[in-house]
């Protein structure tokens, strides 16, 4: 069994790129299972954080040249590898900002690509075959380069492996329509060749993923015909010399017309592979799906269907798949399970603890659990593991509870989900079942309008285990029935939410008056010194003289007669515009995670009305925090001074046309002009006694 996750976009793609040609060179893991590093087709590099879709920094080659190929990160320096224009290696840190000054050495031979390994130096393949350490590589960049393969043979695809601490090379090349695979050891330096057969009718490998285990590599290759084809390489041969590669059907995709040429593959957990732009089934028409297959019973277990088209391209990383396609590089998590043929067919029943023996449950408890330490239990002849007895005990709880949640109220709800929320929060099972309950808890009370456990999902929320990309859909229930504790407590624990549904959050904490939020509990932590409605703030400075405000001057008339022309940002009494059960709420909105461009067309949405509200409740955080050396008010849950105007900054972008428009706007405008002018100001002054504190400080 299979299941993806809501996916997101983690960047568009190059403008410009042909139907054949996404833009993109390839996908490799970044410092940590949460950072990609992306390489453009023509000269960029780009290091993203994909829970938060944002890019940590980007590098690029001048006009003229090329990156030539997927740039990767040595594992054991922290630096970045890449090739420019197929011969000369650039090697730089995140804290590089020109590319052209990162260094640089030219080698004698094209490379065809570059392998890191977590713990080892990188592999350099160059295009005629050959491979180099890369520390060996840049003692002499120059060094003679062997040619392996034979004229008019090139490299369609490689992999690296690391087997009892020694690198393994894996790659396959073409010639003339014949297809070869080579297998390189560096320890000692033995290279194996073998021939792969073809299917006949003009049928071809079009794609290739691979996987180690047990001193054996699995290979799979997808052809244009539309067959998984598996092949076993082991890597001790019995013969010497090019052997013959025996290969046997592993799945029949529906390729009713034509053959696949924009179609890639990529080996999953538990007997499952996902392929991206091939049908599976007869009736898809010219749509393009990501799919995943069990490989044991060539079942589809999950398809998700790619708007725009499909390039044939797919990479897989920490549990999740990127996938290029329309304009866009798509993620997509996704969870497999390990496989039985109940599970396979979608049939897998509830299991008892007096049916812990039977195959189905000890595969299901395998997935589950990754340890097996022995045990003798007391006063029995067998030998039983307590964590297996552990596993039984919460595989059974999970499925018991979801029989049971159908049915019961919801006063009856916490009683039957108390076995399974006194199991240990820690252990990986527990996320996974936790997620299955939500998720089942979602359905009944969109499908039951008067059906809505209140306390109970407010308590699944405070587990930290849950995500936005897990159970969708559980912050927007929490809008719908103005739930506004249990949508806060998303926002804290959730690091996933989409910028639409942040948007939807801001819209309705701005659009619910105060008097409603009177009976409603709320988390006040970080908004202790948030005053209440009609209580002002007097004087605040921030570190610079009133009286060279007063000497600024402001291009804008003032037509409100409450508003004195020599005040500034800083130099009005300011009254806070919301109370504080909803300074609470703005407060964790302020605090999450977006990316600018996919936020601001969302914040567009907003009224004029809703927009000044924020803007001003912005200005008085602002200035609340100003008035100290620190950078960010008082509680654990509190916006930083970054955070405050980085917000200003986005609502000013989304609605300035109608905030100009709007006259009572004119005010607030004025205000964050002279503002502005007046950090200008400040700057200004600071540089002219640079150099005499410089002159201080030795």
């Amino acid at each position: 069994m299979a299941v993806f996750y809501e996916g997101f976009t983690l960047c568009g793609l190059a403008a410009g790129q042909s139907r054949e040609n996404s833009g993109l060179l390839g996908i490799e893991p970044g410092r940590d299972p949460d950072h990609v590093i992306v390489t453009g087709a023509g000269r960029t590099v780009t290091v993203y954080k994909v829970s938060d879709q944002k890019p940590l920094g980007s590098w690029a080659a001048k006009q003229g040249q090329a990156v030539t190929c997927p740039a990767v990160l040595h594992g054991q320096t922290g630096e970045y590898v890449v090739v420019q224009d197929s011969k000369v290696l650039r090697i730089w840190r995140d804290e590089d900002i020109n590319f052209e000054k990162v260094f640089k050495a030219t080698l004698s031979a094209a490379v065809s690509r570059i392998h890191a390994l977590p713990s080892l130096e990188p592999l350099v393949l160059f295009q005629r075959g050959a491979v180099r350490q890369l520390d060996a590589l840049l003692a002499a960049p120059q060094q003679a380069v062997e040619e392996v393969l034979s004229e008019e043979e090139v490299i369609r695809w490689s992999s690296c492996f690391l087997e009892a601490e020694q690198p393994l090379l894996l790659f396959s090349t073409e010639k003339s329509g014949e297809f070869f695979l080579y297998l390189q050891k560096l320890n000692p330096n033995v290279l194996h060749k073998y021939s792969i057969d073809s299917e006949g009718k003009g049928a071809c490998p079009i794609g290739f993923t691979a996987t180690l285990e047990n001193k054996c590599i699995t290979l799979m290759c997808l052809y244009s015909s539309g067959c998984v084809y598996k092949l076993l390489v082991s890597l001790h041969p019995s013969v010497e010399g090019e052997q013959h590669l025996p290969k046997s059907l592993l799945l029949k995709l529906p390729v009713s017309e034509g053959v696949l040429s924009r179609a890639a593959i990529s080996s999953l957990e538990e007997g499952h592979i996902a392929i991206v732009g091939a049908p599976h089934s007869a009736s898809t028409g010219d749509r393009d799906f990501l799919c995943i297959w069990n490989t044991n019973f060539q079942t589809l277990q999950a398809s998700k269907e790619l708007a725009g088209g499909a390039y044939g391209q797919l990479w897989c990383n920490a549990g999740k798949l990127y996938v290029t396609h329309g304009k866009v590089l798509t993620v997509l998590p996704y969870h497999c399970e390990m496989s039985s043929l109940a599970a396979a067919l979608g049939k897998l029943k509830q299991a008892s603890t007096q049916e812990a023996s039977s195959p189905s449950v000890l595969n299901w408890n395998s997935l589950l659990h990754e340890e097996t330490a022995l045990q003798q239990r007391k006063g029995g002849a067998g030998m039983r593991t307590r964590n297996s007895k552990s596993q039984t005990t919460l595989t059974t709880t999970v499925n018991q509870v979801l029989e049971d949640i159908k049915g019961v109220s919801s006063e009856e709800m916490e009683e039957v989900l108390e076995p399974f929320l006194s199991c240990s929060p820690v252990s990986p099972q527990f996320q996974f079942g936790l997620s299955r309950i939500a998720v089942e808890l979602l359905k009944r009370c969109q499908a039951d309008p008067g059906f809505y456990p209140q306390t109970l999902l407010a308590r699944l929320a405070q587990t930290g285990r849950l995500s936005h990309s897990s159970c969708p859909g559980f912050l927007m229930l929490a809008l719908e029935k103005r739930d506004y504790f249990l949508a806060q407590l998303c926002l804290q624990q959730f690091p996933d939410v989409p910028e639409a549904v942040t948007c939807a959050c801001l819209k309705a904490f701005l659009s619910v008056a105060d008097a409603d939020l009177a009976p409603v509990s709320v988390d006040l932590e970080g908004v202790s010194l948030v005053d209440g409605p009609g209580q002002s703030l007097e004087g605040v400075q921030n570190g610079f003289s009133p009286v060279l405000l007063e000497e600024d001057s402001c291009d804008v008339q003032l037509t409100d007669p409450k508003l004195n022309q020599s005040s500034s940002w800083t130099d009005v009494s300011l009254t806070c515009p919301v109370g504080l059960k909803k300074s609470a709420l703005l407060n964790e909105i302020l605090r999450s995670s977006y990316s600018e461009s996919f936020l601001l067309p969302h914040l567009k949405d907003l009224s004029s009305q809703q927009v000044i509200l924020f803007l001003q409740y912005l200005q008085y955080l602002y200035v609340r925090s100003s008035g100290d050396v620190y950078t960010q008010l008082p509680g654990l849950r509190a916006p930083t001074v970054t955070q405050i105007m980085d917000w200003v900054s986005l609502l000013l972008d989304a609605h300035f046309t109608v905030l100009v428009m709007a006259p009572e706007a004119k005010g607030l405008l004025t205000q964050l002009h002279r503002f502005v002018r007046s950090q200008v100001r400040l700057y200004s002054e600071l540089g002219k006694i640079q150099g005499t504190l410089q002159e201080l400080s030795k």
